[in-house]
């Protein structure tokens, strides 16, 4: 099986030319299309308008879903989801549902844990493992879109299935500008309008500041919205907490980030985890503003979320609103993010860490 094709790694094209090659018509690639992206068929035998012959062949020699679900956590309020899935070489990856008041949101992952070593996140902490493929990163919204069809009662099925959840961020395990190329194909095959049909304005690819990338990005065709994961203003603080600034500091990231919304004119997202007397003090909010000066740019002030066996706490209260009231004194347009999910370890990495810590005890037993 592992050596099998998945479907959803295939873009159109290659399903249409894998389909004439079996010899049959043009128009079948565009039924198998529907099925995976519009009615999100989990079976052979729900493609009623496949020939039988066709459902067999495609059993026999493709791959249908890359995943598996191991576990799954839902928050003591409801409004966040936390899966753990397996994928076909037993690896595992997370992805998140939250769920808002007039919308739904992925977070979901483009790598098996992360090459970026950033101090404080659990995916970091176990090192980088491989890329997933573009079908292992379009199973997961898939799944999860399913996930809402099966647990919300009333909700709308077949090509309706896009407004369930209306937003996906890249802020899963992993570093999307590290696996470029399956990243920017699985958005495509999720923004296509003959399938799954999210627009390309509704992904967020988040990044820890690969300059290179974030300039590729922007000659991308695809709106896609960029948000970089700053956590610093100085290159002292950020080279300890972000450890790729070494090899891309400051001046660096920003000039491609500055390029990047000049370019594209959309409004880049500046995440700012804000981590209890590392990086929250009213100075280090000034070296935001001055940073940051005439970006087209809104920040996100994130309270950090706890990783077990940390130091590292989130910012009281009290010195979030000290540092927002700098940012908006100076006009920055600023949010403090709701914190979702403690209660299930629903930052990134943190599930899968926990299980394959559990995985180790087992086998040391």
């Amino acid at each position: 099986m592992a050596d099998l094709p998945l479907l959803y790694d295939l873009t159109y094209n290659q399903i249409q030319a894998l389909l004439a090659g079996w010899g049959e018509p043009r128009f079948r690639a565009d039924q198998l299309w529907r099925w995976l992206y519009a009615s999100l068929a989990d079976s052979w035998e729900q493609m009623v308008n496949l020939p039988a012959g066709l459902r067999q062949r495609l059993a026999a020699e493709t791959v249908l879903s890359p995943l598996t679900p191991v576990t799954c956590q839902e928050s003591a309020n409801g409004q966040t989801l936390k899966m753990l899935f397996r994928l076909r070489d037993a690896d595992t990856i997370e992805s998140v549902l939250m769920r808002y008041t007039d919308r739904r949101t992925a977070c979901i992952s483009t790598q098996v844990g992360c090459g970026m070593n950033c101090l404080f996140c659990a995916t970091g902490q176990g090192g980088l493992v491989r890329n997933l493929s573009a079908g292992e990163i379009v199973g997961q919204l898939i799944h999860l879109t399913r996930q809402v069809r099966a647990t919300e009662p009333g909700q709308r099925s077949g090509a309706e299935h896009a407004h369930l959840i209306g937003n996906v961020v890249l802020m899963g395990m992993g570093e999307p500008l590290a696996n470029y190329a399956a990243t920017i194909q699985a958005i495509e095959t999720l923004a296509d309008p003959r399938g799954y049909n999210l627009g390309a304005r509704r992904f967020t690819l988040s990044t820890v500041g690969l300059a290179p990338g974030i300039r590729r990005l922007a000659e991308e065709p695809l709106p896609i919205n960029l948000a970089v994961s700053l956590h610093a203003a100085d290159d002292g603080l950020r080279d300890r907490l972000v450890p790729i600034n070494r090899r891309y500091p400051l001046a660096e990231l920003m000039a491609a980030v500055r390029d990047y919304a000049g370019k594209t004119k959309r409004r880049v997202s500046i995440e700012y985890a804000l981590i209890d007397g590392v990086n929250d003090a009213p100075e280090q909010a000034h070296d935001l503003v001055r940073l940051i000066e005439g970006l087209l740019s809104a920040v996100n002030l994130i309270p950090l979320n706890p990783t077990a066996g940390s130091p590292w706490q989130p910012s009281q209260r009290e010195r979030v609103d000290a540092f927002r009231a700098v940012l908006d004194a100076a006009g920055v347009p600023t949010t403090v993010r709701l914190r979702r999910g403690i209660d299930i370890e629903a930052g990134c990495g943190q599930l899968r860490q926990r299980q394959l810590s559990a995985v180790n005890r087992e086998l040391n037993a």
